[in-house]
């Protein structure tokens, strides 16, 4: 079986709009979280680890989405991710929202790793890379 990566977030004043639903950039403030809590909980590499002590990012360079319900203030989300493709230096990921498991929001994010000190793409480093691959898709495998 797949490991998906589950966690939740409240929608709160601040991700609303005047119409008391979550404004849409918020969404990407919500799967960028998402993706931070991943590398932390389920990589065990957190981003404070990886960009201030080892040097290394992985910066979003491509995201598609799609909206499917809005989602009011005090809602719970629960965010889910996996990965669906994994390159030498680049990760696809699928980053779903429910609330009740009603689907709310689908994201597409590729990451790339890379060095921060050249900005160029570099290799996952081994121990990253082989715990990425317990989230990745069998199907891809």
């Amino acid at each position: 079986m797949d490991d998906v990566f589950q966690h939740t977030i409240k929608v709160l004043f601040q991700h609303c709009d005047p119409a008391g639903i979550v404004f849409y950039p918020r969404y990407f403030e919500m799967v960028n979280q998402t993706v931070e809590e991943w590398h932390e909980v389920g990589l065990g590499h957190s981003f404070a680890q990886m960009h201030l002590e080892r040097g290394h990012g992985v910066p979003t360079v491509s995201i598609g989405a799609e909206f499917s319900a809005p989602s009011k203030m005090g809602d719970v989300l629960t965010w889910r991710l996996h990965v669906t493709k994994l390159g030498r230096t680049s990760a696809h990921l699928h980053v779903e929202a429910h609330c009740a498991e009603e689907l709310r929001m689908t994201a597409t994010p590729v990451l790339v790793s890379v060095d921060m000190s050249t900005g160029r793409p570099v290799p996952w480093p081994d121990a990253m890379r082989s715990r990425i691959t317990t989230f990745l898709q069998s199907k891809q495998l």
